[in-house]
């Protein structure tokens, strides 16, 4: 598999009225790809100067993805894949911070890596120890279950970038016997339905799955000609590839900044298999959502 099979992948929902879910087993979704620029007149190709292409060379360095792994990690001789039964990736702030406010605490979670990037919307210094910024992608190992990873990744990964940040991640993490969830925000104005958005109960959630992932959804299963963009379809994408159980759950909401509504839109999810045994102390919930809307962190409220 190339990059280019992952640079702006956009998954198709299932039919709707197909059945009770398992329609999924058979349609997995289209992938997109992105223009190709073969076919581009060498005219026009003999046009880049020596410069042109030292700082095309350049930037391409400089949009490299770092990956910061602590080694020895619990479960995993240094340098060696970390065995992984269930990984739990939160993409953007909303869902990054659901975790936070539910799951991640500092007796149970420690920090075993980050990916450290830089783009258009996403600057980060040159610090090489695992901090957590939003600049960063943060990757969480239970201690009790060092199987169990978590990965809150508030920054912005862009689609030149998705493939690097996907073959730095499961380059790390063993894939026998994993499952993946995956979670997201998305504008309410991109859903495609037959009715008016105003009428719809923003934020809702809608699911979207591999062929392999066998369990129960916690949501509607999303329905065509919807898509899904970005990191999160680039995940599925590759899980679909490698043949691994994996759920994508995307949140449609009329609020894309950090919101108390939208992160509690994800709450349906606490009862589900990957998550149900993780939930910290809910009661302290409000308490930490509170102080993340505060203060705009959307990492682990450990370091807040």
């Amino acid at each position: 598999m190339n990059s280019a099979r992952l640079r702006g992948t956009r998954l198709r929902g299932r039919k709707a009225g197909g059945g009770d879910g398992e329609v999924m087993a058979t349609f997995f979704g289209e992938v997109v790809v992105a223009p190709s620029r073969a076919g581009v007149d060498d005219e026009e190709e003999t046009e880049e100067t020596a410069e042109d292409r030292e700082i095309r060379r350049e930037l391409q360095e400089k949009r490299e993805i770092t990956a910061l792994w602590r080694p020895g990690a619990a479960g995993s001789p240094a340098e060696e894949p970390l065995p992984c039964s269930r990984f739990v990736v939160a993409v953007g702030h909303n869902a990054a911070a659901f975790l936070s406010s539910f799951i991640l605490d500092s007796v149970r979670w420690k920090v075993v890596g980050a990916l450290k990037l830089w783009n258009e919307w996403c600057q980060t210094t040159n610090a090489t120890s695992v901090l957590p910024t939003d600049s960063f992608c943060l990757f969480y190992q239970l201690i009790s279950d060092p199987t169990v990873l978590l990965c809150q990744c508030s920054c912005y990964v862009a689609e030149d970038q998705q493939f690097q940040w996907l073959e730095k991640v499961f380059g790390h993490i063993r894939k026998e016997g994993l499952q993946v969830t995956i979670l997201s925000t998305c504008p309410v104005a991109e859903y495609k339905t037959q009715e008016s958005t105003w009428t719809l109960p923003s934020p809702f959630l809608k699911a979207l799955k591999t062929k392999e992932f066998k369990g129960e959804v916690c949501c509607p299963l999303l329905e065509q000609p919807n898509i899904v963009r970005d990191l999160p379809a680039a995940v599925l994408s590759y899980c679909q590839v490698w043949q691994i159980p994996a759920v994508l759950y995307q949140c449609y909401t009329d609020i894309i900044k950090l919101d108390t509504v939208t992160i509690e839109a994800f709450k349906p999810l606490l009862s589900s298999k990957p998550l149900k045994n993780l939930v910290k102390d809910v009661s302290e919930s409000t308490k930490i959502l509170k102080k993340l809307l505060t203060t705009g962190e959307t990492h682990n409220n450990i370091y807040i």
